[in-house]
């Protein structure tokens, strides 16, 4: 049979599905549930705290949510897309049938969904609600912006005055208030979880009703002293969270400060002078303009209406032209004229245009019906999302501008919760909810730090979660300073001090380090070419001026941010080559900062190396980070799956890590497991078992999975579908091994903060909090392991979901926070357990070896299932692969 031919090449068919040997049966499991809570911690010194949580009491539990479907359309029985309209016309229903709706009260959630207490007097109602023609679609043309087809008169004439709308109500179920009760007393369903979204629906429409700017459960207020410039036409805005959970104490509204970015409100020609950093309109690129204006909204100062942009003309404003019926004086009669925009409003607005001619106009019409309005009488309106990336700039001001100490938080939700009035919500009354204005006091405890051991075995316990190099010596030194090289990529910068720097540093740490064999630096011909091939040649001066291959190369990068080079010189030294190597950009002269990422073990847990009774050091243990990083907003890229795993049991301090391209979007990592015949298994975790084996000599006996990323409703994805791939993984290498297996989620994106009662600063480091706040029946606590130095502090929050194992509460809580203080990249204890750090940074590292384009198909691997072709990622190097390349 002939192969398939494309453009006289062989064609590669796909590959066989995976064979898996006769004998192997996936071990079979009931469905899995997170676990429940085993009971509570007391280890360490116990802390008054309080916490950003409000009680809520429930006055009435015998009655009922009603759940009702919405449909809306228009007369002729299209569709109305109700986002962003829908509100307004549900409001315009109550306000006009309240009689036929025995008064009730809704909560609507904007879209096709509407809740009530108690029942309406029908299951299915049907109404006509006529809509006054602005404020039913703001973004309709008016007598202030000139269409293709007509006169104002004749626009006027074509348009009617109101639009009438067809709303269809149906009931869909009945929640009882009840459920909530229920839960609280850690029965939960997911009657409860539908009651608890009605409450939150009930939040997003009280803010609605106060023009607030709705994403999700965070709110914000069109209120310029919330506003901050972080530069590029963006604007950081201060707002709130609040949402409704079940805790241990009761049900609490938690209520936190957020921040979402929007575009900057005002002309819309100094919004794009700003966003593309240039001086003088004359300057501005239009094409990159059209897509950041397209679907903004703006207001006209000739009409006062908002539209919505679709684009800009294709010619400047004195050169775009429409059709235009004009009247003679005396006469009924119209002619059909052709006229540019800029005379239109010049000559028969009587509109001065001080420069709009020579640019695109807005274009606020239909794609096949064009409104154009010049520039200049364009605004942006307030409170409109900003969903690109932001730059590494953006990002640090954004941070700086809105980080807020303890107590200044405190005192921003004491007004947002008094802003917010929910006593006077009429539906939350109904619900006899009452909503306390007291922060909720709670107790937590303290953990003392774990031991560290420094070189020379000198033994060392760190303070306020902090260390330090002076005077000591690093663990084990690295072996890389044998024969190494330096690169210079920047033209700034005195090579031969650094490395001298790097040499002396070296010595008063215990790692001998000698002169480099050679420093090569950068022909000046060569800077104006692409990074990629700045990287190759760089790469054959190495080749052509060293005797072999270098063990370690330092490179030196002339940016400290988003240089072009180091993807590709990644690339090529940890995959190709098989050489490690540490980019810097210093700014002065190499101090202990640079040196302790220059290899090595700096320090590890005085447990590794002592009898204490921790389980990790008594029984062979595998410890798994996993994290899936995604492409920007708006860029369909392929997600970066990284896991990490430790090894050289009994160490927990060295861990290697295997990346791996998935389809965009996708949370659940796909890879674990992925046999491609009877013995061989191309999975992520059989290469981090096989690691595990060889450099331990030991098969695991308990595997720690510590997960990031990963919501409530994912959590049973995880068991389920992760879990079980591990499983199969482990299976498939030995039907005879039975691992017992740990499963953790750490979550940062949450919005419970602690405060110390009597104190302004933030909770000491090693906080941990496991009764009060946290869930009612399900294994999770919360813990600030790290010193708060700015800003109010951020605990993760860990959800235990599965534990065979049998840890104790206090051994795991001593266990994640001792394994908050391996982190080779920091002198201070982290936030998160560093296996899930590393896990970040490898897929953060890796991405860059390869720019993804959207929709590429190069070197792709098509899912299970036919799905869509992915492109993989280059392999590392066998040199590098078991390095800590990452850190």
């Amino acid at each position: 049979m002939d192969h398939p031919k494309r453009d006289g090449k062989l064609e590669m068919l796909p590959p066989p599905p995976p064979v898996v040997p006769p004998n192997f049966v996936p071990e079979k499991v009931a469905n899995r549930l997170p676990m429940a809570r085993p009971g509570v911690a007391s280890k360490g010194q116990r802390i008054s705290l309080l916490t950003n949580h409000f009680k809520v009491s429930i006055s009435r539990t015998d009655g009922y949510f009603y759940h009702y479907s919405v449909s809306i359309k228009y007369e002729d029985d299209t569709p109305v897309d109700a986002k962003g309209i829908g509100r307004t016309i549900i409001s315009k229903l109550q306000e006009t049938y309240s009689h036929e709706l025995d008064a009730k009260k809704f909560a609507y959630d904007g879209e096709k969904a509407l809740f009530t207490v108690g029942p309406l007097p029908q299951n299915k109602l049907e109404f006509t609600v006529i809509m006054d023609d602005g404020s039913a679609n703001r973004s309709r043309g008016g007598h202030g912006s000139p269409g293709d087809d007509g006169s104002d008169t004749k626009r006027s004439r074509r348009q009617p005055r109101s639009k009438t709308y067809k709303v269809a109500i149906s009931y869909a179920a009945k929640i009882p208030i009840q459920s909530i009760a229920n839960a609280l007393r850690g029965n939960d369903s997911e009657q409860f979880q539908e009651a608890v979204r009605v409450l939150d629906i009930i939040l997003r429409q009280n803010a609605a009703q106060k023009g607030c700017l709705l994403v999700r459960q965070s709110f914000f207020h069109n209120e310029p002293r919330n506003f901050v410039d972080i530069g590029g036409g963006v604007v950081g805005c201060r707002g709130f969270h609040s949402s409704f959970r079940a805790t241990q104490g009761g049900l609490s509204l938690n209520m936190d400060v957020s921040t979402t970015m929007i575009v900057k409100p005002g002309p819309v020609i100094d919004f794009l002078l700003f966003n593309q950093k240039v001086e003088h309109p004359q300057q501005i690129d239009w094409a990159k303009a059209k897509r950041t204006l397209k679907n903004l909204r703006i207001k006209a100062s000739t009409s006062n209406m908002e539209y919505k942009i679709i684009g800009l003309s294709d010619l400047r404003c004195k050169d775009q032209t429409f059709f235009f019926k004009q009247r003679r004086e005396g006469s009924s009669d119209a002619t059909e004229v052709e006229i540019t925009v800029y005379d239109y409003f010049v000559s028969h607005r009587n509109i001065r245009l001080k420069f709009s001619g020579d640019f695109p106009c807005i274009n606020v019409g239909k794609l096949k019906r064009a409104t154009y309005i010049p520039i200049e009488l364009c605004t942006l309106v307030s409170l409109q999302r900003y969903t690109k990336a932001l730059s590494n700039l953006q990002r640090a001001s954004l941070v700086e501008k809105s980080r807020q100490k303890p107590q200044e938080r405190i005192n921003s939700l004491r007004q947002a919760l008094v802003s917010s009035n929910y006593a006077a919500d009429p539906l939350l009354q109904s619900c006899g909810i009452s909503i306390s204005s007291e922060f909720t006091s709670i107790e937590g405890r303290v953990l003392p730090p774990p031991k560290l051991k420094f070189g020379g075995n000198e033994d060392f316990v760190p303070r306020n979660g902090r260390w330090n190099f002076n005077n000591k010596s690093v663990f084990k030194p690295t072996t890389r300073f044998v024969q190494w090289a330096a690169v210079n990529f920047s033209n700034n910068c005195n090579m031969k001090k650094i490395c001298d720097d790097l040499v002396r540093c070296g010595s008063r740490k215990g790692i001998s380090i000698k002169d480099p064999y050679r420093i090569f630096s950068e022909n000046v011909q060569s800077r104006r070419n692409p990074a990629p091939i700045r990287v190759d040649q760089m790469i054959e001066q190495l080749k052509a001026g060293l005797p072999g291959a270098p063990v370690f190369i330092l490179c030196v990068l002339p940016e400290r941010k988003n240089s072009d080079l180091y993807g590709p010189w990644k690339r090529k030294n940890l995959s190709e080559l098989g050489v490690v190597t540490q980019c810097i950009a210093p700014t002065r002269a190499v101090n202990d900062q640079y040196l302790t990422n220059l290899g090595g073990i700096n320090s590890l847990l005085s447990i590794e190396h002592s009898p204490m009774p921790i389980m990790v050091c008594q029984v062979p243990t595998l410890i798994v980070g996993m994290d899936v990083s995604h492409g920007s907003p708006g860029r369909d890229v392929p997600s970066i799956a990284a896991v990490v795993s430790s090894r050289q049991w009994p160490l927990i301090s060295q861990y290697r890590a295997a990346v791996r391209s998935q389809s965009p979007r996708s949370e659940m990592i796909d890879c674990l497991f992925k046999p491609i015949s009877g013995t061989v298994d191309q999975g992520i975790f059989r290469e981090l078992l096989d690691d595990f084996h060889k450099s331990s000599h030991k098969k695991p006996e308990h595997i720690i999975i510590f997960r990031d990323g990963v919501s409530e409703s994912q959590f049973n994805q995880v068991l389920n579908i992760e879990l079980d791939q591990i499983i199969q993984a482990c299976k498939f290498k030995d039907e005879q091994w039975n691992p017992k297996f740990m499963v953790v989620v750490a979550q940062k994106n949450h919005h419970t903060k602690f405060f110390q009662s009597n104190s302004p600063d933030n909770v000491p480091p090693g906080t941990v909090i496991d009764k009060g706040v946290c869930h009612p029946r399900n294994n999770d606590f919360y813990m600030c392991a790290h010193a708060g130095m700015i800003g109010t502090s951020r605990p993760t929050h860990y959800h235990v979901l599965h534990d065979e194992i049998g840890f104790s509460p206090d051994e795991l809580q001593d266990f994640v926070h001792s394994l908050s203080y391996v982190y080779q990249r920091s002198t201070t204890a982290i936030s998160v357990v560093a296996p899930i750090c590393y896990a970040h940074l490898a897929a953060a590292q890796v991405s860059q070896f390869v720019k993804f384009e959207e929709g590429s198909s190069d070197r792709a691997s098509t899912a299970s299932g036919g799905a869509a072709a992915v492109p993989e990622l280059p392999r590392l190097h066998k040199n590098t692969c078991n390095t800590m390349f990452f850190c």
